[in-house]
């Protein structure tokens, strides 16, 4: 190990256990039982960036401490800030990723990756190419149809457990996204309850989105609620006043949703914020919870 290795190693090693060191019983608890798990943040919130330099943000996210990243499939993304990327043949975008010493487990994908057959195909292959494992819709972008019913949602979610069928059977896995949208009554239902109990639980697994905390919601007990439903999750943090903050900085109790997770059946944690705030989010997660 080098000087310059073995001082930052220490660096760090004195931060995790200074911070646990002044760690309640519950705050250690989570620790232990987010330990072995790697961070990892989501392409969307910096696409410009890697649109504009692909290999150097990747390093500069990986240099804050990141280790995996989630991509969202460039060509359904293309039109709003993945064109660059677009370009890219998939054995470049993976070799990229791994120069910088990350892993790519996930991968976001429009609800029309899933609906018709031939783009089902090619995001089946993609994945492949891309060496992921995690095959997720993002959302099914209806939430703006006039006359909307929550049938309209159930009849979605129907489509997706027929497409995860032929996912499951390439040897990958199908997941659904939240947004704050699905967090909203219709027709006397919560939409994403309704979605969650009409998902097959042998085929689409989930990944919670945290911002639906500002509406009052919490990840950990839906964590409880559907145990083992759920393969990852979007870590976000908010002001009271509904403003972006770093990860420990705002409303979200993390040692409660943290303490949950494997609960939930959690595998791959993503932060999904701004780049000003991704720094300090992801020295938040290794100091003071226990990642790595």
């Amino acid at each position: 190990m080098s000087t310059h290795s073995r001082r930052s190693f220490l660096s760090r090693t004195s931060l995790a256990m200074g911070a646990l060191a002044l760690a309640q019983p519950e705050e250690l608890f989570a620790a232990a039982a987010a330990h072995d798990m790697p961070v990892g943040f989501q392409t969307y919130p910096i696409r410009e960036m890697l649109g504009k330099d692909f290999p150097g943000t990747l390093k500069i996210m990986a240099d804050m401490g990141y280790k995996i990243v989630e991509m969202c499939y460039p060509k359904t993304y293309a039109p709003i800030g993945f064109g660059p990327l677009a370009t890219l043949k998939t054995s470049e975008i993976k070799s990229t990723i791994e120069a910088a010493g990350l892993t790519c487990p996930s991968s976001h994908f429009g609800f029309a990756d899933f609906t018709d057959e031939v783009r089902l195909n090619d995001s089946i292959q993609f994945a492949h190419d891309l060496g992921i494992t995690q095959v997720i819709c993002s959302t099914f972008w209806i939430q703006n149809t006039p006359n909307l019913k929550l049938d309209d949602y159930l009849a979605a979610a129907d489509k997706l457990n027929r497409a995860a069928e032929k996912i499951k059977a390439a040897g990958l896995q199908a997941g659904f996204h939240n947004h704050s949208f699905e967090f909203v009554m219709l027709d006397g239902s919560l939409v994403y309850d309704a979605l969650v109990q009409r998902f097959d639980t042998g085929l689409v697994k989930l990944q919670f989105q945290t911002e639906v905390i500002n509406l009052g919601y919490k990840g950990s007990d839906y964590f409880k609620k559907y145990p083992g439903r759920f393969f990852s999750t979007h870590l976000s943090d908010w002001s009271t006043e509904k403003k972006a903050v770093p990860l420990g900085q705002g409303i979200m109790n993390w040692n409660e949703f943290f303490a949950e997770m494997k609960t939930g059946g959690v595998k791959n944690v993503f932060v999904e914020m701004g780049f000003d705030t991704l720094k300090e989010s992801a020295a938040y997660l290794k100091a003071s919870q226990g990642f790595r």
